[in-house]
């Protein structure tokens, strides 16, 4: 049987496990790594980084607000900090700092299937998806124009 709670409630067995050099699973909840990550239902396999992370990684990092998030390594500002982004968002989020990266995810579990960071299928996902962030987001902000004028015309009938 498996029970909700809070990230709050298990961060301290979170980190004392990956700290000792074990591996932390859990069922992320919310939209923003969509599509990869489903809602309460994959499971993400988490590992203490070793040294620092790259781009397409995805990570799992406290926010200076305290918030826990767990989002993909877009970039690297200039003064080194890491630009993290979800794949369902195309808000850039900047100054992360290696210090507030608790752990990198190495693999996650879809109905019983394990994807590996070293799967072809998700090396195919993850250059797909930073590549075409650009194009995404201008097919997002395309549609979302052509939907008011529809919606204008439908009301002006």
């Amino acid at each position: 049987m498996s029970k909700l709670v809070s990230v709050d409630d298990v961060i301290g067995l979170m980190i004392e496990k990956l700290d000792a050099g074990g591996k932390v699973t859990f069922t992320p909840k919310g939209t923003s790594m969509l599509p990869m990550l489903r809602d309460g239902q994959d499971v993400v396999i988490l590992e203490k980084p070793q040294g620092r992370i790259r781009v397409s990684d995805v990570a799992f990092y406290k926010r200076d607000d305290g918030h826990y998030v767990l989002h993909r390594v877009y970039n690297l500002d200039p003064d080194g900090c890491y630009v993290m982004c979800g794949d369902n968002q195309f808000a850039l989020e900047h100054g992360i700092r290696n210090d507030q990266i608790i752990a990198v995810m190495t693999a996650f579990f879809r109905k019983g299937k394990s994807y590996t960071k070293q799967s072809f299928s998700y090396r195919l996902y993850v250059n797909f998806w930073i590549y075409t962030r650009f194009l995404r987001r201008a097919f997002r902000f395309g549609s979302r124009k052509a939907n008011k004028l529809l919606d204008k015309r439908k009301k002006s009938d």
